[in-house]
């Protein structure tokens, strides 16, 4: 069975994710761990005195011998994956392939390579996820005081730093990592419990051995180094699977929003921000003069997609009807993989992104000027209310003077709120001109905010996640 360029591929086979995700997910690995468990399964019966020490030397000599041209042929007649490569297997074990997958039904050996699949592709987003956290806590750093102009409802708000802006995208990741984590280390595998997940096989298969199903089962997922569920139907519990979609999904959010804010302050209306630009890159097929944020479109694309899947595996899991169903086996072979790539692809492109994240630092200057003395204005109610100044008179007279400089600014003149201000007799009348200009240094109006992304640059880097998102203080 052979594939090229002239027939269908996925853009997950060669042009999004890296070469060790795609072997996590690959025909050949998930052919190994089928085969790790079986000889997880004959090493626990062996000990049960049910298989011999030469059978299981047969077996793990053989291991590695996979052959999908073979099992495609098997296949084609049988119409059973898992059938066509245990027989496989025995074909090529004369000793002990006759020992393979006693008691066992299909789902006890491909639910727990599953479950050991979605480990192994979980510690993969996780080392990803540790660089882009350390990424973006020096980009935090360097940033960490820097004033930018702040917007709410994509309106200009109030001063911030550039880092504490970055830092709100940094909380989130510890938040998405300990979900990761939390979920990571609660995946198990189905165990071996047979058809219905009553160990009725394996019990039977044990009489007069000592050994309980549990015992055996034990004993395997020991060999596989990972737990089992207590309970079982005839596959692992769906909502496994739900809850790993969930924690990429949100982890995807995070970076979908990283990448739009990117877009929005690279549009040169703002122009604070840009993703790096080769220079032999091109933007546009009829524009030369465009430099889009490709980069950061692709994670918006991507990480949308991603966002639909954990819908299809709340299905799977709510669907799968009494002891079991087959309407979710098809789509979780696309399903698993391509949320996995899918997600690798956004770490690497947050990774090249968070690298080489462009500061103009002319252009946030530009819009601070713009925008800051209106920020500026907050601070002067303040005061001239504590100069016994009447707040809600002080609040209608600043708020004509602000009108009057929209409308300046709209015509494409300079802001002049801070000559409006200075020269208004009934500000006057409580504080000085200096006075008034120093409540309008809007540069400075950025309270805590390079402490707290600091504060948050230091957990990326320790991996504090534990207490994010609780409510605590400081």
């Amino acid at each position: 069975m052979t594939f090229s360029h002239d027939t269908f591929l996925s853009p997950l086979t060669w042009r999004y994710g890296s070469a060790e995700m795609r072997q996590v997910w690959s025909e050949v690995h998930k052919r190994r761990l089928l085969r790790q468990v079986w000889l997880a399964l004959a090493n626990a019966q062996r000990a049960a005195g049910l298989v011999s020490g030469e059978q299981i030397a047969d077996l793990l000599a053989h291991a590695d011998d996979i052959d999908i041209e073979r099992a495609a042929v098997i296949e084609s007649k049988v119409k059973h994956d898992l059938v066509a490569e245990l027989t496989v297997y025995a074909e090529q074990c004369p000793v002990g392939g006759a020992a393979l997958h006693m008691g066992a039904t299909s789902a006890d050996i491909l639910d727990n390579a599953e479950a050991l699949r979605l480990r192994e592709g979980l510690d993969l987003i996780l080392a990803a996820l540790q660089s882009v956290r350390e990424l973006l806590a020096g980009q935090i750093e360097r940033w960490a005081k820097t004033p930018a102009m702040a917007f709410t409802h994509l309106q200009p708000a109030e001063p911030t730093t550039v880092g504490y802006r970055l830092a709100q995208y940094g909380q989130d990741l510890l938040m998405d990592t300990a979900e990761l984590v939390r979920v990571r280390d609660g995946v198990k595998g189905k165990g071996l419990k047979g058809a219905v997940g009553t160990s009725a096989s394996f019990t039977t298969l044990l009489a007069g051995t000592g050994w309980t199903a549990a015992q055996l089962e034990a004993q395997a997922m020991s060999f596989l180094g990972i737990a089992a569920f207590t309970a079982a139907t005839q596959t692992y519990t769906r909502k496994q699977d739900w809850l790993v979609l969930n924690a990429l999904a949100g982890l995807g959010g995070t970076l979908y929003k990283f990448a739009f804010d990117l877009r929005l302050l690279q549009s040169p209306v703002i122009g604070e921000w840009a993703e790096p630009f080769g220079k032999r890159q091109v933007g546009s097929s009829a524009m030369p003069f465009k430099r889009n944020p490709i980069n950061a479109e692709k994670m918006n694309s991507l990480a949308r997609h991603l966002a639909s899947m954990p819908r299809v595996a709340w299905d799977n899991a709510a669907h799968s009807l009494l002891e079991r169903t087959l309407d979710d086996s098809a789509n979780r072979r696309l399903l698993l993989p391509e949320a996995f790539l899918i997600m690798d692809e956004l770490l690497a492109t947050s990774r090249r992104l968070m690298a080489n994240l462009r500061v103009d630092e002319t252009a946030v200057t530009r819009n601070l000027t713009t925008y800051g003395l209106f920020a500026g204005s907050e601070q002067l109610l303040a005061a001239l209310s504590k100069a016994g100044a009447d707040r809600l008179a002080m609040h209608g007279r600043i708020r004509e003077h602000a009108l009057q400089a929209w409308a300046a600014i709209n015509q494409g003149r300079p802001n002049p709120l801070s000559e409006l201000l200075c020269t208004d007799e009934a500000f006057l009348q409580y504080l000085s001109v200096d006075e008034i200009k120093k409540q309008l240094d809007y540069a400075a109006y950025v309270g805590d905010a390079a402490e707290r992304a600091l504060k948050v640059a230091q957990m990326l880097r320790q991996g504090v996640v534990n207490s994010v998102g609780a409510g605590q203080a400081d």
